[in-house]
């Protein structure tokens, strides 16, 4: 689908469905001489938030039809909108439109610019308007044949909604990228097909794509990495992209990590049978780094930003760790591995010690980590860990302005007994509780030097249940850091 926008008058336009409050589709069908067939179709009409409704103005009108949108006729607060803009882009889902002429950015919302309007709705009709239909037969997938929305601006305000219109395709381009990469069978996605996918970023000249296979891996030390991945007949691997978009390449880089476990059995550890199936969403993380990554650059942000996916699959075999194994990390830290099913803190530590080598400015995350986040927040907040304030702020203000919200969890010293080994420096599980935090304090050791955050997105990134897919979040609280960050 193709975002763009326009400055021409409402009643001038001609598309296939516009899209707009009462007040501004009143005028219009007046203008069109549709006055008394508009006040007829729309007398039961509720306006209020939340509510829509679809007016067929007729296939000779150079407005074929109206979406209506309930409650936005005066000024309104950002979750008020924000639940208007959802409700418009399902109303638009069901709609047979090709194009469509998208005009609430003219809405009043308190305290919020038309950029951040702009924004909010694209997220809605990105979020709204995805599906997954790769292994269905053509004809029986319900395809949306929507093909371009235009945002609807003036003179004073096409800049910013221009501006909004460039960072929402390419955040579309990544979300799309990223559920579809999740949403993907574990029979087609395994850790080589992650590093096929990532290679297409470096068509752009600005990326470059590489790989460490099981032989460097090992030779370079990353024990942990290699007790999760040599029980699979998969071979795992360490994908890295690098985009130069800033002015100075050298600048430092925002490194993300991504936790990409493309299907966790538990190992030895074996999980119960019941949803053994979403173990194929344990790579999530690393869709979505990956997601963000394509987003940034699609987006041409002003950034210098390194990706690092930790692809492995989690087997149990003749090969597979066993529960009281204890290996080497690459930081030359020992890990006593009291749970083959707590795997992903594994690639996750060798993958951040790795990340140290490009200086970043800033490193952070990526994982479906733990079931306590679930329990913890649910499926409205990611979980943030950070041992930086200004870095923790920064992803929480990026969360509140995407609407991709998280909430910060503690680090605190007193978790860290936890995980003590009677064998090794430090175990894979604690106890007493607290996992997502525990989890959090373990990759926190091989972040030394760093300012660091941790986005444990096991709630977040899949809901579950038979129907839902992967989500895509945190993307958008990412892309909206990077943004600040390309704009500081």
């Amino acid at each position: 689908m193709k975002y763009s926008t326009t400055t021409i008058t409402l009643a001038e336009s001609r598309t296939d469905c516009l899209i707009a409050n009462l007040k501004q589709c009143q005028q219009v069908a007046r203008q069109h001489g549709a006055a008394r067939f508009f006040e007829t179709s729309t007398s039961d009409f509720d306006d209020k938030i939340g509510q829509t409704h679809l007016v067929n103005l007729g296939p000779s009108s150079p407005i074929k039809k109206m979406l209506v949108i309930g409650g936005l006729g005066a000024s309104v607060t950002r979750e008020d909108f924000s639940k208007a803009v959802k409700a418009t882009a399902t109303g638009l889902k069901s709609v047979k439109a090709k194009s469509a002429l998208w005009a609430l950015t003219g809405t009043r919302v308190k305290a919020e610019d038309v950029y951040w309007k702009a924004s909010a709705s694209l997220s809605a009709l990105s979020n709204v308007l995805y599906s997954f239909n790769q292994h269905r037969q053509p004809g029986k997938n319900g395809d949306i044949s929507l093909n371009t929305v235009a945002l609807h601006a003036d003179a004073r305000t096409r800049g910013s909604v221009a501006r909004a219109v460039r960072h929402g395709q390419g955040a579309k381009a990544g979300l799309d990228w990223a559920r579809d990469l999740a949403n993907q069978p574990p029979n087609v996605c395994n850790p080589s097909y992650l590093l096929k996918e990532a290679r297409k970023l470096g068509r752009n000249p600005k990326v470059t794509v590489t790989s460490l296979d099981e032989k460097k891996m090992g030779e370079l030390g990353m024990g942990a990495f290699m007790a999760v991945t040599r029980g699979s007949e998969n071979p795992g691997r360490m994908i890295i992209v690098r985009y130069r978009g800033a002015r100075n390449s050298s600048d430092a880089p925002v490194v993300l990590v991504g936790k990409g476990i493309t299907f966790d059995t538990g190992g030895i550890n074996l999980k119960s049978s019941g949803g053994m199936q979403d173990m194929k969403y344990d790579m999530c993380g690393a869709a979505n780094v990956l997601g963000v990554t394509r987003a940034a650059v699609d987006a041409r942000l002003a950034i210098n930003l390194v990706t690092i996916v930790a692809a492995a699959e989690n087997m149990p075999s003749g090969r597979a760790t066993r529960p009281g194994d204890i290996v080497e990390t690459l930081s030359g830290k020992t890990v006593e591995i009291l749970n083959t099913d707590a795997e992903g803190r594994l690639v996750l530590c060798d993958a951040l010690a790795y990340a140290a080598r490009f200086k970043p400015k800033v490193l952070i995350d990526v994982a479906t980590l733990t079931g306590a986040a679930i329990m913890a927040l649910g499926a409205h907040a990611s979980a943030v860990y950070a041992n930086d304030d200004t870095l923790a702020n920064a992803l929480l203000e990026a969360g509140e302005a995407s609407g991709d919200r998280g909430w910060r969890m503690p680090l605190w010293d007193e978790y860290q007994v936890g995980l003590k080994s009677q064998f090794a420096d430090v175990s894979n599980i604690g106890k007493g509780g607290a996992g997502s935090i525990v989890a959090a304090c373990f990759l926190g050791r091989f972040t030394e030097g760093q300012k660091w955050a941790h986005l444990d997105v096991a709630g977040t990134a899949f809901p579950g249940g038979p129907q839902n897919g992967a989500t895509g979040r945190p993307l958008g609280m990412l892309f909206r850091f990077l943004i600040d960050q390309a704009e500081a």
